[in-house]
């Protein structure tokens, strides 16, 4: 061990934590791997309502591993395709049912959580791909955890970031006031949104204003709601940057799909994802999780760590929820590397 770290065993050695001595401003962080093209592109029929888009980049003859974007509804995005060595891997990224590519557009029909990781398992199964690397954050860590207590026969490591497994109390702190007392101004603009604010069932009270017939509802719903999530996302996100997303970003879908999974508890059991680590207790697991993500907090990053008494725990100390921050960024990039 390197003398600039400290281990520390707590819980008779159920939890291990490797903490950096020196300040994460003075560390060399990783940067994003060159940014690449897909070399393969295509759509999946996988439901009479349903197709879903995916692509290919990197080595065709790699390792495989399968990115699941956030969200829900938020689709795949280039930057996804930069965190595995792309001489190594073989990523493969796809946007779920409704969102990006994925035709129809927006569409919430046979649109649940156990159809998307059915989904993925349709694509393992397309592509004819063995064993893959799962590899999601916040909403791609829930939807990844659901697939590999599905299928954990075909899991051969997973990377999750800003861990969500939407129960009952992580729903209420990020819609219900759990925010407020960091970002209380924020969550004051999303209250004002509500028809009934007293009334806590925010995810139910979007849906329906996304779902009404009059456009300009929905467009200030649909960006009141992407606004409040961005803003929250990061340690540093000024308000001028947030109004530069929306100059080239429609987030009605995002916003759509995310509030039909909320009001409907992510069409998970409570406590479910936890309730069956046992199930995924073998694979190789690496966790990233910023030490002041305001969106899923650090606790439920820590209890499924604890659930998995061999996965590997990595708090980023000057960090959020977002991918894009630098140090969350560099630690994904650790953690594909220490499974490699």
């Amino acid at each position: 061990m390197r003398s600039s770290e400290i281990a520390v065993s707590l819980s008779l050695g159920l939890v291990a934590w490797t903490l950096a001595a020196e300040p994460e401003s003075q560390k060399k962080l990783t940067e994003l791997y060159p940014a690449i093209e897909p070399f393969e592109t295509g759509f999946l029929k996988v439901s009479d309502v349903h197709e879903i888009y995916y692509e290919l980049s990197g080595n065709p003859k790699g390792r495989p591993a399968m990115l699941l974007h956030g969200g829900p509804g938020g689709g795949s995005r280039p930057p996804m395709r930069r965190y595995h060595h792309p001489a190594k891997w073989l990523i493969v990224l796809h946007d779920q049912r409704g969102a990006g590519k994925s035709k129809p557009s927006c569409e919430l029909k046979d649109n649940h959580t156990q159809a998307l990781v059915e989904d993925i398992e349709r694509l393992r199964t397309h592509l004819k791909l063995d064993k893959v690397q799962i590899w999601g954050g916040s909403w791609g860590a829930t939807l990844g955890l659901a697939y590999a207590e599905s299928y954990p026969e075909n899991v051969s490591s997973l990377v999750l970031r800003g861990v969500f497994t939407a129960t009952k109390s992580e729903i209420d702190h990020f819609y219900h006031g759990g925010v407020s007392s960091y970002f209380p101004e924020v969550f004051a603009d999303l209250r004002a949104l509500m028809l009934q604010p007293e009334t806590l069932n925010y995810p139910q009270q979007l849906l329906s204003l996304l779902q009404s017939d009059d456009a300009a509802v929905k467009r200030k719903a649909s960006l009141g709601w992407a606004r409040y999530e961005i803003k929250i996302s990061r340690l540093d996100f000024p308000d001028a940057q947030v109004d530069d997303v929306f100059k080239e970003w429609n987030p009605y879908d995002f916003s759509l799909i995310e509030n039909h999974y909320m009001a409907n508890r992510c069409f998970l059991e409570e406590g479910q994802l936890l309730q069956r680590a046992n199930k995924i207790a073998h694979i190789p697991t690496v966790i990233v999780q910023g030490r002041y993500d305001v969106v899923c907090p650090p606790i439920t990053a820590y209890q499924l760590h604890k659930a998995l008494p061999k996965s590997k725990l990595m708090l980023v100390e000057s960090a959020g929820h977002s991918a894009s921050e630098p140090g969350i960024r560099s630690a994904l990039i650790e953690a594909v590397n220490s499974l490699d």
